[in-house]
This record gives C-alpha cells, sequence and structure tokens, in this order.
C-alpha cells in the first residue's frame, strides 16, 4: 500500500507542476492507474470492496442462524444459545461441514446489528427517578443482604440513598420521606419501574392501575408520576447509574455498622459530600446545578407522610395477629376481634377501634413469633395451670429478685401462691419494671411476701412516702419471731441432748 507522504508528492507534481499522469507515473515508479486514484483520494482509501465476501460454506445456513438468534429473544437470558451450540446445532442437525470461526464472526455480527440503540436525552430541572438496589452489609456483626432506595435528579446529578432490611411497601413510603426530608423540597415529577409497590396492574392501553398506597403517597406530597416501559432499565438510566455507583463507591468495601441506622447515617454523609463533585461536561458543581432543581420542586406539607403497610386482620384463639408471616401479640381480651396492622420499618402498631393495642419491635424473620408478656397475664390469672408452659413467658429476663418472690410464695401458699406472682407480675402493666423490681425485693427484704404488701411498697416510692405496712390488715402473712440464739442451745443442738 502507498503511503500518505507519496500521495502528497504525487498530487502535487500532477496539480502543482502540471505533469502528465503517465510522467508522474514514471517519475515515481507507479502504475498510471495508481497515479489517477491518488487524483481522487487525499489520503490511501485502503482495501475497498466491491461486492460482500462469498461464504460457500456458511451461506447455506445463514438462515437456520438467523432462526436461532431470532427465537432466543423470547428465552431467559441465560438460557440462550452461544456462538459454540449454534455451530454445534449446525454440525450435528444440519450438516454442516464449516469450521467453529466463521460461525462466531457471523453470530457476534448479527448480534450487534440488533442491539438497541438510543437517543439522548436533556434532562429540565424539576423530576426525579426512583429505583431499589441491594448489597451485602454486616449489620450488628452478621452479613445480611441489605435493599437500598435510591433517588436521582438528572438535572444535577444529585442523588439519595436509604438503606431497609427488605424492599417492602413501607420501605418505599419511607424511602420517599426521608428523600424530600433531604432534599427539603418536592420534585415536580418522579419516574419509576413497574414496581409492584406503585402499579397494581398494567391494563390493556398501556395506563397503570396505582395501588393504594402509592395513591396515597403521591396524594399527600401532590407530585407527577411516570412509569417506563416493561422490563426497559434504560428508561430511567440515570437513576440506574446512581444504584451502580452507589453499590461500587458508598458499599465497597462491605460497610460494618452496629445497626442500619447507622449505616444509613454513613450513606447520607456520602450523598453530602458528592455535592461538591464536578461531573465531566459540566463546568458547575452538583450542588450549583442542585439549585437549579430546587427551584422547580415545590415546598413538602406540614407534616410527613405516615410511611407504612395497613392491612386489616383478625386476632387468633391464641391472641396473635399474623402480619406477613410472623405472628404478634395483643392482650386476650381482644380476642377474635377485627384489628387495623400497620407495618412500619422498625415497628408493628396493632390498633382495635381507635385504640392502639400493641406495639412490637419488627421481625423480617419468616414464621416468626413476637410476644409480649404482660399481653398474657390476665388470661394467666384465671388459667394459673398453664404458668410454667406458657410460651410468651420464655425466655422473659426478670430481675432475680422476681424468682425470689416465686419461690417463696409457692412455698408458703401452693397454687394460691402461684396467682399471687401473676398478680404481682401485672402491677408491670401499669408500673415500670424498675420500680415494681425494686418493691419486691423491699418486700421481701421486710419479709412481707404477698401480692398486697409489694404493690403498696411499688405505689409508695412512686409517691415518694414511707411504707405503712399494718401487719392486722394481712392476717395470712406468717408472722416472724426472731430471738438471740445462745451457745448453750447450740450445743444442745449438736449433741442431741436437752438440759
Amino acid at each position: 500500500m502507498k503511503g500518505v507522504e507519496l500521495y502528497g508528492r504525487v498530487r502535487y507534481a500532477v496539480q502543482i507542476e502540471g505533469l502528465s499522469h503517465r510522467e508522474a507515473a514514471r517519475r515515481f515508479g507507479v502504475d498510471p492507474r495508481t497515479v489517477a486514484k491518488m487524483m481522487v483520494f487525499s489520503v490511501p482509501p485502503g482495501y475497498r470492496r466491491d461486492a460482500p465476501p462469498k461464504r460457500p460454506k456458511l451461506d447455506p445456513f445463514v438462515g437456520i442462524i438467523d432462526q436461532i438468534i431470532a427465537d432466543d429473544k423470547t428465552r431467559p437470558a441465560k438460557q440462550r444459545h452461544t456462538s459454540k451450540r449454534v455451530f454445534e446445532r449446525l454440525r450435528d442437525e444440519h450438516g454442516y461441514a464449516g469450521g467453529l470461526t466463521i460461525v462466531k464472526d457471523y453470530v457476534l455480527g448479527c448480534r450487534q446489528r440488533q442491539r438497541e440503540v438510543f437517543v439522548p436525552l436533556r434532562h429540565d430541572a424539576g423530576h426525579a427517578q426512583a429505583d431499589f438496589g441491594e448489597a451485602l452489609a454486616v449489620i450488628g456483626g452478621v452479613e445480611r443482604k441489605v435493599h437500598f432506595f435510591a433517588m436521582d435528579l438528572p438535572h444535577s446529578d444529585a442523588g439519595f440513598v436509604q438503606a431497609y432490611p427488605a424492599e417492602t411497601t413501607e420501605a418505599f413510603c419511607d424511602g420517599h420521606v426521608a428523600a424530600f426530608a433531604f432534599f427539603g423540597k418536592v420534585p415536580a415529577s418522579i419516574l419509576y419501574d413497574n414496581t409492584k409497590i406503585a402499579v397494581a396492574r398494567i391494563l390493556g392501553d398501556g395506563r397503570r392501575q396505582r395501588t393504594r398506597v402509592f395513591n396515597e403517597l403521591q396524594s399527600h406530597y401532590l407530585f407527577a408520576d411516570r412509569f417506563g416501559r416493561p422490563g426497559k432499565g434504560n428508561d430511567k438510566g440515570k437513576v440506574e447509574g446512581l444504584v451502580g455507583l452507589i453499590r461500587r463507591n458508598y458499599l465497597v468495601p462491605i460497610p460494618h455498622a452496629v445497626s442500619i441506622a447507622a449505616l444509613n447515617e454513613g450513606l447520607l454523609m456520602a450523598c453530602r459530600r458528592r455535592l461538591g463533585d464536578r461531573l465531566r461536561g459540566h463546568a458547575e458543581t452538583i450542588g450549583e446545578r442542585l439549585l437549579r432543581d430546587l427551584a422547580a420542586f415545590h415546598d413538602l406539607p406540614s407534616a410527613p407522610y405516615d410511611a407504612c403497610e395497613k392491612q386489616a386482620g383478625r386476632v387468633s384463639s391464641l391472641s396473635l395477629v399474623r402480619y406477613r408471616g410472623t405472628d404478634y401479640s395483643v392482650p386476650t381480651a381482644y380476642g377474635h376481634r377485627e384489628v387495623l396492622v400497620r407495618g412500619y420499618i422498625h415497628e408493628v402498631v396493632i390498633s382495635c377501634g381507635a385504640d392502639i393495642i400493641a406495639r412490637h419491635v419488627r421481625s423480617y424473620e419468616r414464621e416468626d413469633f413476637v410476644f409480649d408478656p404482660l399481653h398474657y397475664l390476665a388470661l394467666l390469672e384465671r388459667k394459673i395451670g398453664a404458668l410454667d408452659q406458657a410460651a410468651p413467658l420464655a425466655g422473659w429476663e426478670l430481675p432475680e429478685a422476681f424468682a425470689t418472690l416465686r419461690r417463696l410464695l409457692e412455698a408458703r401458699m401452693g397454687k394460691q401462691g402461684k396467682r399471687e406472682f401473676v398478680q404481682v407480675l401485672r402491677l408491670m402493666e401499669v408500673f415500670p419494671v424498675d420500680e415494681v423490681a425494686a418493691g419486691v425485693r423491699t418486700a421481701i427484704d421486710r419479709g412481707v411476701i404477698g401480692f398486697d404488701a409489694v404493690k403498696h411498697l411499688v405505689l409508695c416510692r412512686i409517691e415518694r412516702r414511707p411504707p405503712r405496712l399494718d401487719m392486722t390488715v394481712y392476717p395470712y402473712l406468717p408472722r416472724a419471731s426472731v430471738a438471740t440464739t445462745s451457745a448453750r442451745t447450740y450445743l444442745e443442738l449438736l449433741t442431741g441432748v436437752a438440759s
């Protein structure tokens, strides 16, 4: 191939010096036809085909390959043909006698031609995109999967992230509440994928039927919603990029935190630091461009949305209410009643009518039981025989004084002693555990072993008055008479001989 320098010399000789093509060919030792080509191209044009290359061995099988690749579009991504598998099928099923390389080149070219091409988009201020991602983190010394809610503002590239134990309705709502609080305003519109948390159903004409919770959230904050095409994550490419950035930068190496709340503090600090970054193609920092976004946002409502999932339920005969596979206890007085369960990120609140009847720490374990022992004490007082086998009391950690009190009550009063012990436990339905425990210890020290005495001592502590126990009011309590032991009596006990 002739070089660019020779092209330049030949073109100069012909166009500037006036040589003919034949004279230039003799001077530079090239063919006159080459001189003619040099006058058409200022640089060597390279090899040019007049027609596609012939593939006598492969061409009869091209239609079969095209059909295999077309069928693969409807198959799972991990179950599609590789180039090698296409070659093996051509060889074994259709008698192909050619090599593997030419098949691989054809399949590669075919798939490249089928890849989607996108239109560059501009992003006006005031809009957002939201999505969930997942990653590993060590929480409280245990490695676990966390799901993080991410919100991206495409105009400014400002981002927000918050981690949650699971991708649930309440996490979706709480993520919005936290994001709006972080930015201090509400975006004009938010773009989502077709998550079931927000979209109950896609209708035949493409319209979305929203879920009740999403409608409530949208009505509270008054933002417009937009949804991408099903299965097309590139429709919200900005937040997809933010999810990847969070996973690669904020969560590498795997973070260690004492709790999800502590992890979120670190993630929010990373989001604030990023506001000072200047991205490629922009003269301003993210924080400076964020000001234009915020100018197009609207103000927050006077109160945040109650970020929870509401679900109707019924109390079982075991005084349990099931929420997301876990059973939570309520007071036995509400057995078989209709209740409303509100599931928050970190707690479950159960109401009957206008009254809140139970609060529990949220459990994300499957088929778990979450008991409050106090819920069952009223029933145990009547069914005292179930005391030792009561599952809600198993693992209930109480001060040692309670175990001592129970031994003394049962030793002196038998079955009635068990019932009085449950009555003492029921004091914790009204008074703090520490106050009741202090009353129990004082009762043991004074030798007044009974429910009435413990209750009196607890009330005296709370009312800050000295106790006045009149033993004549408690005729069933034993009288204790303590005398000084003499040495002579002690020796008589040792020898067994009375004087």
